[in-house]
């Protein structure tokens, strides 16, 4: 029996290139694909017209795109926010109401203080008391009048203003809301904010009904965005900060 050169394991002729044995791969070489069937790179093949994605990313949403079931919506100049849940909407609104009673208890007890006023200066042993009851009657409604006409005004200047230039109530940045034009992603501004305001205003009308049901009315809109028929009008959308 005899033995082959060690460093001739497989019989090769001196001279000739060493041979890979059939059905092999050699290591630290490429495979070659059968004639005709490209190459294929590492990592999962790309779909066809379809440009190239890093691994993991996710692709681009569009402006105003609301994402499937999760509350983000993508807004210009913000990026991806979190669409305003409805209780922090009305929590927001409940913060409200509690700071302008306040406010406005402040200005019709000083209005009503007046009003009492005019009254003490009215001498009952006086012979024109009467006559000095009906001025003072007069002019306690004039009193009234004024200050109910400042209570709208502070009410509308209220909403209005801080809406339009900061974008939050003092409730809505309580509970970390803003309210932004959909398109721009910008504070409403004058105009927007007025539409926003009046129209709840104008339902007010009916009984006050018709301000609930404006209130209310996200709960109807059926895009997913939480727009009241308010915020449509306006454009606008209320976002968490």
């Amino acid at each position: 029996m005899s033995f082959g050169d060690p460093n001739n394991p497989y019989g090769q002729q001196p001279g000739q290139p060493p041979q890979q044995p059939q059905g092999q791969p050699g290591y630290g070489y490429p495979q070659q694909a059968p004639q005709g069937v490209p190459q294929q790179g590492y990592g999962y093949p790309q779909q066809p017209g379809q440009p190239d994605q890093a691994y993991g990313a996710y692709p681009q949403q569009q402006p105003g795109t609301l994402q499937a079931n999760n509350g983000y919506i993508n807004i210009p100049g913000l990026g991806t926010v979190q669409v305003a849940s409805m209780g922090r909407r009305l929590g927001a609104r409940a913060i409200d109401g509690v700071a302008i009673g306040v406010i406005l208890s402040i200005i019709m007890g000083i209005g009503l203080a007046g009003a009492v006023g005019l009254t003490q200066d009215c001498d009952p042993a006086s012979a024109d008391y009467n006559q000095c009851m009906n001025d003072a009657s007069a002019s306690m409604i004039g009193v009234m009048f004024t200050w109910i006409a400042v209570i709208a005004v502070f009410t509308l200047l209220y909403e209005w203003l801080m809406i339009a230039f900061v974008g939050a109530t003092v409730g809505k940045l309580a509970v970390g809301l803003r309210v932004v034009k959909e398109s721009t992603g910008q504070n409403p501004g004058l105009g927007s904010s007025f539409i926003r305001y009046i129209i709840p205003i104008v339902g007010a009308f009916l009984c006050y009904i018709g301000a609930i049901l404006v209130y209310l009315s996200p709960f109807f809109d059926n895009s997913g965005k939480l727009q009241g028929w308010h915020d449509r009008a306006a454009g606008t959308l209320v976002v968490k900060k």
